[in-house]
């Protein structure tokens, strides 16, 4: 099977390397040590690894039956020392998870990391340990094993932008190792840093402003992009790509099916730009993909771009990421619920929707990350938004400071020059419960339970992977303990980073009420054939509080307003089902949508 894949994509991978690196006079070389690479990792591939990768070759030959694309497949993210405990645990909890119907189960980051400051875990310390609290590699071995046994795949982060300033790597470029030093961006001249600086995005403002880091020993600077802890690898370097390959590829063979790329639109950098979405950082992402492609063939890509919308569609194709979160799905669904109207999210949609056959996307309502902003600002101009004023209305709204909200949440990384921010929070928070029972109203009670099943019954019938963040399914409220950790307080995502409740009991009937919608829509989906594909088309807007779109001959409608909404159908049979209440509907009729009220309508044959 290897020399096969040698033979089949050696020459594209080639092409990408030498559009990297080509000018070096020891290119050939650098060619021949990644082959060795490669030939290791693939002779490590046994039992479950070569199979899936068999089916994986057959399924690409084919062009069908990918597995991301079947309406069955259904994903959880998690961490595990706040899901299980650790990863012995975590083999206790693979009955929940089937009863709830997960297949695709991504687990947080796990790998070594600094004990304080880590950014949740995406400081790698070591991509060759587990984190001593949570096992080590022989327990996630096991996990994966478990995992296939009982057909679920498993999904980690490749952070491959950067390492933790405790990575081997950086110590020894702290202690004045040339070969390591240039590993990473580190500079004396802060003339220098500046020049860099000064077409740089600002990512994380409240943490340090510019994206270097003084080294008060060395007397140098050092490029992070995020944190200070998180030094940003040097791709320039051959011997980076050739060390994160081995790293990649180790990966892989403890049984990983599916690998997310974290912040794969930073990774490489050209002075006067912004240093995102290079066209060399779609080369090197593409590099990687075909070194896969070769050594370990059924390991899938997910990137995860939080960028502009036209550039996070460009990372999804079949030379670099099959699968990518959908951020603009995400943040227009709370826009849209804000605002109670949804042309932006229609208009953005039907223009961006699009991904090349074989690819999907992974929809969600909420991660472990922050909400940010990422419409298209062109899309909102059209509709007469602006879209600086829009997003300051949302952080608004979304953090309790608008007049009428139901919202609950926290601002992440405000600006202090823009007042831009980010929004963190639950889920069931941010869509109204938290203030719901709090007052114990019933009015405010019914209606956040209905925002949370539409919003979940709408992404549950759209193509590709629907997620959910672990907590969600219960509808847990903020935990705002983290305040009262000092090595937590200044991160406001820990807000909705929630040890799970073993208990089997809710605090609140409306939770209850949730977890048991969100169970039946699951079931329903896998026995709908024509929910699966990637095929979709969305209807113009008739009524602004109305979002339609077409699944073959299945017509999803959601009000995202708590007033009375309405839908003309169009030329479709006389008469449809809705699969989610089983009542009849006639189509001769305009539709009467209650508040958040959605349909999956099935056209009734007539023979």
């Amino acid at each position: 099977m290897y020399k096969r894949q040698l033979e089949a994509n050696m020459a594209a991978l080639t092409r990408r390397l030498y559009e990297l690196y080509g000018e070096r006079w020891d290119f050939y070389d650098i060619l021949g040590r990644l082959q060795k690479i490669m030939r290791a990792a693939s002779l490590k591939r046994t039992g479950y690894l070569k199979k899936s990768d068999d089916g994986a070759i057959k399924s690409a030959a084919a062009g069908k039956n990918y597995w991301y694309l079947k309406q069955d497949a259904v994903g959880m993210m998690l961490y595990v020392d706040l899901f299980a405990g650790d990863l012995k645990n975590l083999v206790q909890k693979v009955p929940y998870l089937k009863s709830l119907g997960i297949n695709y189960v991504h687990l947080m980051p796990l790998f070594n990391c600094p004990k304080e400051e880590n950014d949740g875990g995406y400081a790698i310390s070591s991509y060759r340990k587990v984190q001593p609290r949570l096992g080590d590699m022989e327990d996630l071995r096991h996990v994966c094993d478990v995992f296939h046994e009982n057909g679920m795949r498993v999904v980690l982060d490749f952070v491959f932008n950067h390492t933790s300033d405790e990575h081997e790597w950086a110590v020894k470029a702290k202690a004045g190792d040339p070969v390591y030093s240039k590993f990473y961006y580190m500079y004396k001249d802060k003339q220098e840093v500046d020049d860099w600086n000064r077409t740089l995005r600002e990512i994380f403002p409240t943490v340090r402003r510019g994206s270097f880091t003084y080294l008060k020993e060395q007397d140098e600077w050092v490029w992070t992009t995020f944190n200070s802890f998180q030094w940003d690898l040097n791709y320039s370097n051959p011997e980076v790509f050739l060390a994160m390959c081995e790293e990649m590829l180790s990966i892989a063979n403890l049984g990983v099916d599916v690998l997310r790329l974290d912040a794969l639109a930073f990774v490489w950098k050209q002075k006067n730009t912004v240093c995102e979405s290079l066209p060399k950082a779609h080369t090197l992402i593409q590099a990687f993909q075909y070194v896969a492609r070769i050594a370990c063939p059924s390991l899938e890509f997910k990137s995860e771009a939080i960028v502009h919308p036209d550039q996070v569609i460009q990372y999804i194709n079949h030379d670099e990421c099959h699968l990518s979160y959908n951020p603009l799905q995400m943040a227009l669904f709370w826009s849209t619920l804000a605002t109670r109207d949804t042309r932006l999210l229609t208009l953005s949609l039907q223009k961006r929707w699009r991904v090349p056959e074989g690819c999907a996307w992974i929809n969600y309502i909420r991660c472990h990350d922050d909400i940010g902003w990422t419409f298209s600002d062109e899309d909102a101009a059209s509709l007469g938004i602006n879209g600086y004023d829009h997003r300051k209305f949302l952080n608004r709204f979304f953090t309790g400071r608008f007049d009428g909200t139901y919202a609950q949440g926290e601002p992440f990384q405000m600006n202090p020059t823009t007042g831009d921010c980010r929004i963190c929070g639950t889920m069931a928070s941010l869509a109204g419960l938290e203030q719901a029972e709090q007052d114990n109203n019933d009015l405010y009670r019914d209606m956040a339970v209905r925002r949370m099943e539409m919003l979940y019954a709408t992404l549950f019938a759209l193509p590709g992977i629907p997620l959910l963040y672990a907590g969600d399914e219960n509808a847990v409220l903020n935990d705002y303990s983290y305040r009262d950790d000092v090595h937590k307080r200044e991160d406001s995502r820990w807000v909705h980073r929630i040890k799970t409740d073993w208990s089997g009991t809710f605090q609140y009937e409306s939770q209850k009420t949730f977890n048991e919608f969100l169970r039946k829509i699951i079931s329903l989906r896998a026995g709908e054939d024509m929910l699966g594909g990637n095929d979709v088309s969305f209807y113009d807007v008739q009524d602004s509080h109305v979002f339609a779109f077409r699944r073959g001959t299945i017509h999803v409608v959601a009000n995202f307003s708590e007033s009375e909404a309405w839908f003309k159908t169009g030329a479709w049979s006389p008469s449809s089902t809705d699969v989610l209440s089983g009542k009849v509907y006639d189509n001769r009729e305009s539709l009467r949508l209650g508040p958040y009220e959605v349909l999956w309508l099935k056209e009734n044959v007539t023979k």
